[in-house]
């Protein structure tokens, strides 16, 4: 066979095998759009707009005979024609060891989407200082929680040096990051404490989330500064959450925590410096033990001394 004989036969057999795919996907569309009434009912009754890949499998498997859907219809064929015809949305979460793949019911609020990409997750650090109202900041990056499986420690031997040598370098800080239209999604993997402090609330669209309460994020943003803000927002904050939160809980949630680091005496400073709460507050810090010097954060560089709280913390703080 010549190469021309050669090349037309190809152009020939590319043309029928279109034809045949043209003709097996034109009845298969002909189904979707008599179906699509049907279809787009049934999302819209939902109670819920994100789905999971296996969720919409499902769907598909359980609607299929009421939407007169032939088994030839594959999920790929399913999602194809959704995402073109109706409101069903593609959204890629795009992290950076596991892309995560949720499919959405219209636009779905961002703070549930992001609550979507792990079970059991919840909101924390900054995301939580701003829908407490307790930051003037809009942050551009959403911190999720979720926590590692309960984990029995022995008894730590701390040492002064070790915690020196531990606050010299900068705070660690999770790679587990996507950027996702304007904002930065941060996963954080916490350790297992039963979801302590965890409350479900209504966010700013009307939708429920799940984030630490008042206390347990005043815990949170004094032990992790670097994803609160600095010691500077930390400290508003502080200022912000009075009346908002009960000093004696989040004394009774520290020692629930039960801390390797004295965190309390940064606790203690904080409510101290941000001069709104009375000496009776204060006093239930000053009840810890404080054997030994410790830091408001990570890398700082000719700090101040506190006496009273064992505590360095920034010069002009």
């Amino acid at each position: 066979m010549t190469n021309l004989t050669c090349g037309i036969y190809d152009v020939y057999i590319h043309h029928r095998c279109r034809k045949k795919r043209n003709a097996v996907k034109k009845p298969r569309l002909e189904r979707f759009r008599i179906a699509k009434n049907d279809i787009v009912r049934f999302f819209n009754e939902q109670p819920k707009r994100i789905f999971h890949y296996t969720e919409i499998k499902r769907i598909l498997s359980e609607q299929r005979d009421f939407w007169r859907l032939t088994d030839s219809t594959t999920i790929a064929n399913f999602l194809e024609f959704m995402v073109e015809n109706t409101r069903l949305q593609h959204v890629r979460i795009a992290l950076p060891h596991r892309p995560i793949v949720r499919y959405t019911w219209g636009e779905a609020p961002l703070f549930e989407l992001v609550l979507s990409l792990q079970a059991d997750s919840y909101l924390s650090h900054y995301t939580a200082m701003y829908l407490h109202d307790l930051t003037e900041q809009i942050p551009k990056t959403i911190y999720l929680n979720f926590e590692q499986r309960p984990k029995t420690y022995g008894v730590a031997n701390l040492q002064q040096a070790s915690i020196d040598s531990a606050f010299r370098r900068p705070m660690r800080t999770s790679k587990n990051i996507a950027v996702f239209k304007d904002y930065r999604i941060c996963l954080l993997n916490s350790m297992g404490i039963g979801n302590l402090g965890v409350v479900e609330s209504q966010g700013p669209e009307g939708e429920r989330i799940r984030l630490t309460n008042v206390e347990r994020t005043m815990i949170d943003i004094t032990v992790r500064p670097g994803y609160s803000g600095g010691v500077f927002e930390i400290l508003n904050a502080y200022r912000n959450a009075k009346g908002k939160f009960s000093v004696n809980r989040l004394s009774a949630m520290l020692q629930q925590l039960n801390y390797v680091y004295p965190y309390h005496q940064a606790v203690g400073f904080y409510l101290e410096r941000a001069g709104v709460y009375d000496e009776a507050a204060i006093k239930l810090l000053r009840r810890f033990e404080m054997n030994y010097d410790f830091y408001l954060a990570h890398g700082m560089q000719n700090p101040d001394y506190s006496k009273e709280w064992r505590l360095y913390f920034p010069k002009g703080f």
